[in-house]
């Protein structure tokens, strides 16, 4: 009897605690001499990752670490790196089968660089014509993508 009390308050302890969808550090930013190199690694990491689990984990992963570069790049108004960041990380959710942990925590970050981004921002290079890049428009593209 004690053993099935012990078993019966165990599920109940264990079904209450929900585990926290962590994003990872952010890894080497534009700029740095390694960031090459660590785009041309994760590329290559395809080929090592076969299987339905394994490309899952492998494309939820690069979802993650580009979204975590994304929103430091945000923050840091480097718009334009941000933009192609956002982009990359979309591209490979999308590659993901449904994650609600994951997708609830990047509508989290989403929302959160809403509020700090203006609504466009426009880029203009040195010796080209300037690009306007719909900031909020993006984000709320990317947050849709994950709600589906």
């Amino acid at each position: 009897m004690k053993k099935l009390l012990l078993l019966i308050s165990f599920l109940a302890l264990a079904s209450s605690v929900r585990a926290e969808y962590v994003l990872p550090y952010p890894s080497f930013m534009p700029g740095n001499k390694l960031y090459r190199v660590t785009r041309i690694v994760d590329k290559l990491k395809n080929y090592w990752y076969f299987g339905t689990i394994a490309q899952a984990k492998y494309h939820l992963g690069l979802s993650d670490k580009y979204l975590v570069e994304a929103k430091t790049l945000f923050e840091y108004k480097q718009y334009l790196l941000a933009v192609d960041a956002l982009g990359r990380s979309d591209d490979e959710f999308r590659k993901v089968p449904r994650n609600p942990a994951a997708a609830e925590k990047h509508i989290e970050v989403l929302t959160q660089l809403l509020s700090i981004v203006p609504d466009a921002f426009t880029w203009t290079p040195e010796k080209s014509e300037a690009t306007r890049l719909p900031l909020k428009d993006l984000l709320e593209a990317s947050i849709r993508l994950r709600q589906l």
